[in-house]
Order: structure tokens, then C-alpha cells, then sequence
């Protein structure tokens, strides 16, 4: 009995010692913040995408409620909750039910290898294979998509959820080939060492060792771990632009958002559903798009970096300063964060939705062979400056220009495949207007003149009587 009484008390002294560790408080801080932004940030998105669309289309916005309508959302979000639930009366159940949940549980999850700052982050950051996690992650969005649409029982939910499939299967793949380049540049900048696929590792590179005035007290401040030149989207912008491309895709955002197409579909795979179940599908959706936006801050831009972050944060310095140089880091990991969701509603407003077809074509004809080439390209300039005794240094500079002149080639060959996907879609109807302008033109055959017809019209009246 007394050895059960020990035990217990070590027991107690154990769990006692890591509840009120430094541990225990990190990952309550961070499961405390990630959540949170997790939930507030769609309801802060959609209030931006009203605002923003409302002021690029000259019109009004949300208006009367709550100061300059910012609480419209928050007033969606009351209704929404207190709606009814309704079911079609013959779907299946079970898979109607649950597919919400399944489309809404990988974007939680993703935020598990997202660090927002030195300090707030998750026991999942440390994990070695961060990009493989969060592209499984990414690819079980779809398996939920398919769910609604089959558990609807309706056509058009049917049809919307399998456009998805085929849309994010086909977009998946040029997702995963655009970061096979940044891999690269890890095991290169490593002297040829292996390269890492870590979230943490790859930000890390983004964050030169030297820097104007280094040994400034003024200089350190602001350009340690903060080094913009230094980012890989001034390497790979052609990349950049792929991966948010595909990132629109797999968002169903415009001008991919086929499988909810409101003039063909009503809704797409969401037709059946309302209430909080509707909802989950959007809170889904916007966070998909923070989970797009933060990859690409880290991957792209730096992640949280910013002046005076590892200043503040570095070993040695007193507690206040750490909690300050962990706000700034959440300040601007955020900031890029809501930056880059503002491209997402720009292209919303300006670009139209594609045909099925076009959308097929760019995946499959052009951002594959794109990103291939861009692999082998990589691969061929660092064997052949490695040979002639380049630095690391030229090898950037030079892959850099050359992805810069691949980025203007590339919007170049998508205005042109544009423009013949769209002049072989409007064929028929050009072909049917030349008939019609030609037959206009034939000379028309001769008729007799008016009296005489008259006359002819009377004699057969007057044979006829």
C-alpha cells in the first residue's frame, strides 16, 4: 500500500512539474493563438473581401451595422449559428453529416508545423518533414468535398463535387512540383549537403549572416534575421506564382471556383446544405486560404522575420524584450499573411471564371512542363557553375535572372493560350456570322415588279370565282 502511495505522489510531482513548466506554457500559448486565428480569421477575411470588392466595383459595402458595417460578419455568424438545419429527405445521412468535419479537420491540422514566432509555436514545428505533412494535409480537403456532393443525393451537388476532385488532383501536382526547386536551394546553400523539407529549417536559409553595418547596435536591430534579399521569391518568383496559382485552385477560389458555380450548379456540392454545416464549408474555405498565404510567407518570404525580431529574442536578453520580440514576429507573419489573402480577393474581383476546358489545359499543358523545366533548369545551371568554380552567390544571381525572364516568357504563353482557347470556343459562332454576312451580301434573285404581280394576283382571283 505504501509503494501504491509513492508511486502516486512521484506521479503527481511529475504532472505537477511539466503542468507548470516553460513547455506546458508554450504549447498552451501557442494552441491558445493558433485556434484562435484558426476561427477570427475567416470572419475577419470575409469582412475584408466585402469591404475590398466593394471599393475595387464602386460600390457600397457593408454599411449600417455596427460602426462602418464591421460587424456584419458578426452578425452572419449569429445567424448562421442559430439557423435551422435542414436535411433533403433522401440523403445518405451519415456522409451528409460528417463531411463538413472532414473538409474543416486538415486545415486545423496544418497549423500543427506552422511556427507564428520563436516562442508560439506547436510540438509538430520541429517535425523533419513539414512540407510532405502539410501537402497530405492539403490533398484531404477534396476526400470531404466528394462527401457532400455523393451524400446530397443531388445532381448538381454531384456534379459539383466531382469538378472538384478533378480540379484539385490536377492542381495538386504542379503544387508539389514547385517546391521540389526550393528543396533544391536548401541542399545547395548547404554545399551540397541533403536538403531539408522542414518549415523551420527552410525559413532559416532565408536569413543571411551578414548584413549592412553589422556590429551596429541600429543596423543589428533592424537587419538581424531579417535579411529581404535573401528571400527565395527573388530567386523563384515563377514558383511564387505557380504555387498561389495552384493555391487558388485548391481553394475553389475565382477564377477556379467551378465546382460551386452559381449560374450552372446554384451551389455546387453545398446546394443541400444550410446553417452551421454551410458555414463550416467557408470557414473551411478562408482557411485554406490563410494556410496557402502563411506556406507561402515561409516558404517565399521569410516567415515571421522582421526588424528587430531576433534582436529582441535572441539568448540573454531580459523576458520583457523576448515578449516583445515575439509580438513583433506575430505582428508581421500575420501582416504577410493578410497581404498575400488580399491578392486572393483581388483576383476574385477582377478575373472571370474559366471554362472547364481551359482549366484543364493550364493545369495538365502548362504549370506541369513549367515546373519541370524549372526543376531541370535549376539542376543544369548549378552543375555547370559548380563546375566553372562559382560561389553560391553567382548561382542565385544567375538562377534569379533567368527565373525573372521565365516569368515574363510565362504570362506571355498564358496570354496566348488564352487567347486560342478562346477564339477555338467562340469558333461556331463566328463560322455561323460570316454564313449569315455572306448571304447577306449574295445578290438577291430578280422578282417581278409590284403592278404587274398585282395584276397576275387578280386575274387567278377572277378564273378562280
Amino acid at each position: 500500500m505504501s509503494g501504491g502511495v509513492v508511486i502516486a505522489e512521484v506521479w503527481w510531482e511529475q504532472l505537477l512539474h511539466g503542468i507548470l513548466s516553460w513547455e506546458f506554457l508554450q504549447f498552451v500559448v501557442a494552441f491558445a493563438s493558433i485556434f484562435g486565428f484558426v476561427m477570427t480569421s475567416a470572419v475577419i477575411l470575409i469582412l475584408a473581401e466585402r469591404k475590398v470588392m466593394a471599393w475595387m466595383q464602386d460600390r457600397y459595402g457593408p454599411l449600417h451595422t455596427g460602426p462602418w458595417g464591421l460587424l456584419q460578419t458578426v452578425a452572419d455568424v449569429g445567424k448562421l449559428l442559430l439557423k435551422e438545419d435542414i436535411h433533403a429527405g433522401k440523403v445518405d445521412k451519415a456522409v451528409f453529416i460528417l463531411a463538413p468535419s472532414v473538409f474543416l479537420a486538415p486545415v486545423i491540422a496544418s497549423f500543427a508545423v506552422l511556427p507564428f514566432s520563436p516562442y508560439i509555436s506547436l510540438p509538430g514545428v520541429p517535425l523533419a518533414t513539414g512540407i510532405v505533412y502539410l501537402i497530405a494535409m492539403s490533398s484531404l480537403d477534396v476526400v470531404g468535398v466528394i462527401m457532400a456532393g455523393w451524400g446530397s443525393n443531388n445532381k448538381y451537388a454531384l456534379i459539383g463535387g466531382l469538378r472538384s476532385a478533378a480540379q484539385m488532383i490536377s492542381y495538386e501536382l504542379p503544387l508539389v512540383l514547385s517546391l521540389v526547386s526550393v528543396v533544391m536551394l536548401t541542399s545547395i546553400l548547404r554545399d551540397g549537403g541533403i536538403g531539408s523539407i522542414a518549415i523551420k529549417d527552410i525559413m532559416n536559409f532565408q536569413m543571411a549572416q551578414n548584413w549592412p553595418g553589422k556590429g551596429n547596435p541600429v543596423w543589428d536591430f533592424i537587419f538581424e534575421g531579417f535579411t529581404p534579399w535573401a528571400w527565395f521569391i527573388l530567386v523563384q518568383p515563377l514558383l511564387v506564382l505557380i504555387y498561389y496559382t495552384c493555391g487558388l485552385a485548391e481553394t475553389n477560389r475565382s477564377p477556379f471556383d467551378l465546382p460551386e458555380a452559381e449560374s450552372e450548379l446554384v451551389a455546387g456540392y453545398l446546394t443541400e446544405y444550410s446553417g452551421m454545416r454551410w458555414a463550416l464549408f467557408f470557414l473551411g474555405e478562408y482557411g485554406n486560404m490563410t494556410i496557402v498565404s502563411a506556406i507561402t510567407a515561409m516558404l517565399f518570404l521569410g516567415g515571421w522575420s522582421g526588424p528587430g525580431v531576433a534582436f529582441l529574442t535572441a539568448p540573454g536578453m531580459a523576458i520583457g524584450w523576448q515578449v516583445l520580440g515575439n509580438l513583433l514576429a506575430l505582428f508581421y507573419f500575420i501582416l504577410k499573411i493578410y497581404l498575400l489573402c488580399g491578392v486572393f480577393i483581388w483576383v476574385r474581383t477582377t478575373l472571370p471564371r474559366l471554362r472547364a476546358d481551359q482549366l484543364m489545359q493550364f493545369a495538365w499543358l502548362i504549370l506541369i512542363p513549367t515546373t519541370l523545366v524549372n526543376i531541370v533548369l535549376t539542376g543544369a545551371l548549378y552543375l555547370v557553375l559548380n563546375a566553372l568554380g562559382a560561389s553560391n552567390l553567382v548561382f542565385l544571381v544567375v538562377l534569379g535572372v533567368v527565373n525573372w525572364l521565365m516569368l515574363f516568357g510565362f504570362f506571355w504563353v498564358v496570354s496566348r493560350a488564352t487567347t486560342a482557347s478562346t477564339r477555338r470556343a467562340v469558333a461556331p459562332a463566328i463560322r455561323a456570322r460570316q454564313r449569315l454576312a455572306s448571304l447577306a451580301a449574295t445578290p438577291a434573285a430578280p422578282r417581278l415588279p409590284e403592278p404587274e404581280r398585282a395584276s397576275v394576283t387578280s386575274a387567278g382571283a377572277t378564273s378562280g370565282r
